[in-house]
């Protein structure tokens, strides 16, 4: 199964790719944080190796397409901005509730938004996970557009040149690769939900009996 998925997958960037070279990298970011959907990881390397490596291009041009792939990511994450900025908290809650996502989630990185600003945006860009989704907290508490597209920039150029510039690296590699992440996704699938779920259970302990002693124990020690 993984392998038809990762076949597909990179015949579908090849042929981007050979068609509209960088233009489709950048065209592919915007997508990706603007959706979330598609693989930057993926995206990214395979374009280290494809478009770099294998054309023999000097390796100082991974920094020149990170720009190409970090402007992209900025425009798609824009969009998101937007959306919520827009549409405020009714069209957020009921994406919410299509995906099943708490309010109470979206409240926290909201209030944490607005105490951190610009700053939060710029970590919040080189975290997996957490990269496409903190232009949802970021256009709900209306930050200054351009404090956040240049934080997005910065954070989408620093994320896309590493991740290029390991696919320029590792590229002539990458079946040794793909057979490492294949073989070790279910450990790491597992220590990722096992941490989503230590923090959902930290951040609610006072609602779940058995943790709410950890409560108990902060307020007495303050």
């Amino acid at each position: 199964m993984l392998d038809q998925i990762e076949t597909t997958i990179l015949s579908a960037l090849q042929s981007i790719f050979d068609q509209f070279g960088w233009a489709g990298v950048f065209g592919l970011m915007v997508f990706e944080n603007a959706t979330g959907i598609t693989p930057s990881e993926i995206i990214l390397a395979f374009a280290g190796w494809m478009l770099i490596e294998r054309h023999g291009i000097a390796p100082s041009f991974v920094l020149v397409a990170g720009l190409y792939a970090g402007l992209g990511s900025a425009i798609g994450a824009s969009i998101t901005y937007w959306v919520a900025r827009l549409g405020g908290r009714p069209v957020i809650d009921r994406f919410a509730k299509i995906l099943r996502i708490d309010p109470a989630l979206i409240n926290k990185a909201e209030e944490q938004m607005q105490k951190w600003g610009s700053g939060l945006v710029l970590i919040g860009r080189v975290i997996p996970g957490i990269r496409t989704l903190i232009s949802i907290p970021a256009g709900l508490a209306k930050i200054s557009f351009f404090k956040f597209f240049a934080a997005t920039f910065i954070g989408a150029y620093i994320w896309c040149t590493l991740l290029i510039g390991a696919g320029y690296v590792l590229g002539h590699e990458w079946m040794l690769v793909s057979e490492a992440i294949k073989e070790h996704l279910p450990l790491v699938l597992s220590l990722g939900l096992f941490t989503v779920g230590a923090y959902v259970a930290y951040q609610y302990r006072a609602h779940i009996p058995a943790l709410a002693w950890m409560k108990t124990k902060r307020m007495d020690n303050e």
